[in-house]
């Protein structure tokens, strides 16, 4: 069991980071996430039957571990659409992670910043496929939904993310018009 627990470790416990910190938006409190998630690993991989692979099995338990945490903060639904602060720098590790990522390229900070427009489903839905690569199935086996679901949640949360992007865009735009009108 050890060599298993830790194969499963080394492969997937960056991207499993990483889904957690999207979704809680905290450095500190997504490494806790993650030991949460590979403590339930641990207690019940004689439990895992194959149907999935480990990695949908892995985003299976991430959701629930973030659920829970959800679940248990007071005001959770106002926590979720806290803006991360990008002023601090309060981030650092040998991989590259989601903030350093936003920052290099402007149009994934974009993206990263609109996601919290959406729900909680929508936005385990982009990550899973978008970020994490994740097909149609193995993003409905990680939720446990039908494919059709994961059509439908991803359709919204595009366009819930397209509403929010072209929304700042002409903020942004308009703050430009005005700096040039200025000078």
């Amino acid at each position: 069991m050890d060599s298993v627990f830790d194969e499963l470790y080394q492969k997937y416990h960056h991207d499993v980071f990483q889904f957690l910190f999207y979704m809680v938006r905290n450095k500190e409190q997504a490494e806790d996430l993650v030991q949460e998630v590979y403590i339930r690993v641990f207690k019940s991989y004689r439990r895992f039957e194959g149907k999935s692979s480990e990695k949908t099995w892995l985003f299976s338990i991430a959701r629930n571990v973030a659920i829970d945490f959800f679940r248990k903060q007071k005001g959770w639904k106002e926590r979720l659409l806290e803006k991360f602060d990008w002023s601090t720098d309060q981030l650092r590790d040998v991989y590259p992670i989601p903030e350093e990522i936003a920052m290099q390229k402007e149009e994934i900070r974009w993206v990263y910043n609109c996601l919290e427009y959406c729900t909680f489903d929508q936005r385990a839905v982009i990550i899973l496929r978008y970020i994490q690569d994740l097909s149609i199935a193995e993003t409905a086996q990680a939720l446990g939904w039908t494919e059709s679901k994961v059509k439908t949640t991803q359709h919204r949360s595009l366009k819930v993310l397209k509403k929010y992007m072209e929304l700042s865009y002409e903020k942004e735009g308009s703050a430009s018009e005005k700096v040039r009108v200025e000078r």
